[in-house]
């Protein structure tokens, strides 16, 4: 099901962890990939796990969870729980993933996709408190993909779960200037800047 150009909803609820849900909006934006903010409140208005207030783009009650290709879930352990208190959020993550689409979650996050079903038979990674009995099996990596589900284990592994999932969607020579526009690591000491 993918789409050209292909979108993403992020979704932010009161208590999210700050870095992992702005450094892989950043990412997607210097990417020039669409990623919508989804407020978790009846208002625009979201509070991060250490006190940053920020607007959200959207509404949650206002989206429509079809049109995106990619749904992502930042964690914070409070943020998790206020994710999983929403029972229509479970139940669109249940079909977006059945329908082969990118479905992703860092930190405390992927214990929702666990308690759904949705890492059973799956390699994946989070934060490891928040390991269970959810019937796959676990990586002690910064980021994984097995199919259409990419993980993270925490707020040290944005950059790279971000990353993780741009690469499956846009074309190299985009990834080459979003990492030599970051600097980032194992790619800045080789490229030249990207014409």
């Amino acid at each position: 099901m993918k789409r050209d150009p292909m979108s993403a909803a992020i979704f932010l609820a009161d208590g999210f962890e700050d870095s992992e849900g702005l450094i892989t909006i950043d990412m997607f934006r210097r990417a020039k990939v669409q990623i919508d903010t989804i407020s978790m409140n009846a208002d625009l208005t979201v509070h991060t796990s250490h006190n940053i207030t920020l607007m959200a783009d959207r509404n949650y009650a206002d989206t429509d969870l079809d049109a995106y290709d990619i749904l992502i879930l930042p964690g914070g352990k409070r943020g998790t729980k206020n994710l999983e208190a929403c029972a229509s959020l479970k139940n669109a993550l249940i079909k977006h993933f059945k329908e082969g689409r990118w479905t992703c979650a860092i930190c405390a996050a992927p214990s929702i996709f666990g308690h759904l079903g949705i890492l059973q038979g799956k390699k994946y990674t989070c934060f490891p408190e928040f390991d269970g009995d959810y019937g796959g099996l676990y990586q002690n990596e910064l980021a994984v993909k097995d199919g259409n589900v990419i993980t993270a284990r925490g707020m040290g592994a944005t950059v790279e779960f971000a990353r993780m999932i741009l690469a499956e969607i846009i074309d190299p020579d985009m990834m080459r200037k979003l990492e030599y526009g970051m600097q980032y690591e194992h790619t800045f000491r080789t490229l030249k800047k990207p014409e």
